[in-house]
């Protein structure tokens, strides 16, 4: 399978898409706000600590205050109840690296977190849950720092290699290879790209986290709580360290800052990929080329129809995602059962597709059209079991119930894309989506930039909403200053209140 990594880059929004033969799989997007703090490293302070939940929320200078449970807490900070424990464990090598804090002690359960900490307290915390919806960010003091072969565990001294590493003689050269070098007390995963690695590029790297790890506990040491110590890559850099060291063949990206941001990254890191590296010089958006603008509009549609005619619906509601699948206007060629099972079958790669693009986590309950055969719901369920193999998240899937539902979990890495895209629609008082201010002023953005090639005109009038107008001259003002730079002609912009929310129209003067 051919996967390609395709990055569009404008004032303050990233876009990544991963592409497998042409169709987008997966969707990334980052505009500098708080969604985007995974793996970053702060110094915080306790704010509360709540006995009855055995945990504490942590003020980490965002908004929202984050949350530590005490399972989360290294003991080994506080006190000399936490032992460690040497040996190898075997784990998945994801490159979601803060879903889970990273660390493999037992769990607290005995202890009671205000015995660990206090209010007031100061804390190193790194967050391995960004705040997804009402929910604050989830954070652990046990860090964990990515490198390109090895991820470095300061607060642990496990060793940890990983399961897509086969070969058990490799496996442990590897494990003797980290027990030789290390010098620190610390604990390793090694990742999968260190298959084969010889021991000098693995102390180098070590070298390298082990020195990034003393320059955080350095600052740890000046900063006043709570402040931000250690930042994450940014998306464009975690898709070159995650995706292309690690999956796709090609990364084309249209912002040359960016480009050869990723090229000196590279060139530390993995020299021999920068060739699968170019930079896209077009006049027509990058993602308009590779036709991906009309998948990400359907991936934030409730009703997703399927080729056959039938038609699945997608319902997020607070504790789960309720999936539906309907035959819709399709109605077969020779019975009832067969016309249901092919419905189904469709449904299936539509739905793991979908679950994977939209990214969404925690409890799934799927309404499969019911099927009197237990061979057919035997082909249904293996199937979409086949499908979610590609997958990357963590699942969990029942097989098919007595009434006709399939129930399945999976790994909750970070807010739904619908989230990231949308906000509340106040005009059906929450119970649709609309798109949020901000996507509409970066979807005008993209219009103007695409329709200015065929512009003879001095002038742009844009009508728009009164809200987005104002947005657009205050905090998205920065759009419109860059976008007449581009196209070399002033935008008036004319408040309508007619106007439906995301409305807007587009006249050459």
């Amino acid at each position: 399978m051919y996967k390609k990594i395709v990055v569009n880059v404008c004032e303050h929004e990233t876009r990544v898409a991963l592409l497998e033969d042409g169709t987008i799989s997966e969707f990334f997007i980052e505009r500098g706000n708080i969604s985007d703090i995974a793996g970053n490293i702060y110094k915080g302070k306790v704010q509360r600590v709540l006995p009855g939940m055995q945990a504490a929320f942590i003020d980490i200078g965002i908004n929202q205050a984050a949350f530590i449970y005490v399972d989360d807490l290294n003991m080994g900070v506080f006190n000399e109840l936490n032992p460690f424990n040497s040996g190898e464990v075997q784990i998945d090598d994801t490159e979601n690296l803060y879903q889970e804090p990273t660390h493999f002690s037992k769990k607290n359960h005995d202890i009671k977190i205000g015995d660990l900490i206090t209010e007031g307290q100061e804390l190193l915390v790194q967050v391995a849950k960004p705040p997804i919806g009402t929910k604050g960010a989830r954070v652990t003091s046990y860090a964990a720092l990515p490198g390109r072969f090895l991820v470095l565990m300061p607060n642990s001294d496990h060793i940890g290699v990983s399961r897509r590493i086969e070969n058990e003689t490799e496996r442990n050269r590897l494990k003797e290879m980290i027990i030789s070098l290390r010098k620190e007390n610390y604990g390793y995963i090694v990742r999968t790209a260190a298959e084969g690695i010889h021991e000098e590029t693995l102390e180098n790297e070590m070298s390298f986290l082990i020195n990034l790890w003393r320059n955080i506990q350095e600052k740890n040491k000046k900063a006043a709580a709570p402040s931000l110590l250690h930042k994450e890559l940014t998306v464009c850099l975690r898709a070159a360290r995650d995706l292309l060291m690690h999956e796709a063949d090609k990364m084309i990206i249209d912002s040359r800052p960016d480009y050869e941001s990723v090229l000196s990254f590279l060139d530390t890191f993995m020299p021999s990929l920068k060739s699968a590296v170019e930079l896209y010089e077009d006049y027509e958006p990058i993602f308009d080329a590779y036709n991906l603008e009309g998948d990400i509009s359907r991936a934030i549609k409730r009703k997703i129809w399927l080729k056959s005619g039938g038609y699945i619906v997608i319902e997020h509601t607070e504790a789960l995602v309720a999936i539906d699948v309907n035959t819709g206007r399709y109605v077969g060629k020779h019975n009832l059962e067969e016309t249901i099972l092919k419905t189904n079958l469709e449904a299936v790669k539509e739905i793991a597709y979908q679950v994977r693009l939209r990214d969404i986590g925690g409890i799934i309950i799927i309404d499969f059209i019911d099927m009197e055969k237990k061979q057919n719901q035997e082909k249904v369920f293996n199937a979409f079991r086949e499908a979610l193999a590609k997958d990357k998240s963590k699942t969990n899937i029942l097989p098919i119930s007595e009434m006709g539902l399939i129930q399945m979990t999976r790994k909750r890495i970070r807010s739904p894309l619908i989230q990231a895209l949308c906000e509340p629609c106040f005009y059906c008082e929450g119970d649709g989506k609309l798109l949020s201010k901000q996507t509409i002023c970066y979807n005008i953005y993209r219009e103007i930039q695409r329709e200015s090639l065929d512009m003879a005109g001095t002038k742009v009038a844009l009508h728009v909403h009164p809200e987005i107008a104002e947005l657009l001259h205050v905090e998205e003002n920065h759009l419109i200053i860059s976008l007449e730079k581009m196209i070399g002609r002033q935008i008036v912009i004319y408040p309508e209140r007619k106007y439906h929310f995301q409305e807007f129209e587009i006249v050459e003067i």
